[in-house]
């Protein structure tokens, strides 16, 4: 009788709808791949938190926590945040209560350094992540990509001269103001970009391999088509 209330028990579960299982994944992928806008559709749909580290280092630095004064004091001096700074606030962001059926790692990690720390940190908790979905574009595409997007430097909004074209060439739709080419974004610095991921983050594809977790899409297709795959990975 216990097994069978045990075995109901796990059903209901599963079959209790989006949310009720937890899913702790973490977004692969070259600057530009669109894993961004991925962790935001999955983050929707399944109702769990996107965890970015731009998001958290603003929040620990405005909420004047003791690790957002320390990563500033890093910050101000133009260094870089040693990784147990940035590892302890994402510990600290991912147990936070809407985090408990699971959330969506976007920009970390990003080195082999900061995911051995990120498991050892999650193992001494009896948790790990479940998938590590890699958005695989090539450097040719991801660079055509980049180069087509255009700024407005007066209100900020963004177009791609391909997929997300101004009404007018050049002019904003919203302020009517210039568009431009970010530095950012120009064929040279993207390369660059992709230099520096190839060196340290694409070897995170190795590292969950081998864990088991890593799942690969094609990320050529259009947005839709990505995201469609991704949920197929997910299982729901």
């Amino acid at each position: 009788m216990r097994l069978e209330a045990a075995a109901g028990l796990v059903q209901a579960c599963q079959c209790a709808g989006k949310g009720t299982i937890s899913m702790k994944i973490i977004m692969l992928g070259a600057p530009g791949a669109g894993k961004g806008t991925q962790a935001k559709k999955i983050a929707a749909k399944y109702q769990i938190p996107h965890v970015s580290t731009g998001d958290i280092f603003r929040a620990n630095i405005k909420n004047g926590t003791e690790l957002g004064m320390k990563a500033k004091s890093y910050m101000d001096a133009g260094g870089l945040v040693p990784d147990e700074i940035t590892i302890g606030m994402l510990l600290d962001r991912i147990h936070e209560a809407d985090c408990e059926n699971g959330y969506v790692l976007d920009g970390f990690p990003r080195t082999i350094p900061q995911a051995e720390s990120l498991t050892q940190a999650l193992a001494g908790m009896d948790e790990k992540i479940d998938y590590a979905v890699n958005v695989d574009v090539p450097d040719e595409n991801i660079i055509s990509r980049m180069s087509g997007r255009r700024a407005c430097l007066n209100c900020g909004a963004t177009y791609h001269i391909v997929y997300n074209p101004p009404k007018q060439e050049g002019v904003c739709d919203v302020c009517g103001d210039k568009l431009v080419l970010r530095d950012d974004d120009k064929p040279e610095t993207v390369q660059k970009r992709l230099s520096v991921y190839h060196d340290q983050t694409q070897p995170l594809i190795e590292y969950y391999e081998k864990a088991g977790v890593l799942k690969q899409v094609d990320g050529t297709q259009d947005m839709e088509a990505v995201f469609q795959d991704i949920v197929k990975i997910l299982g729901a």
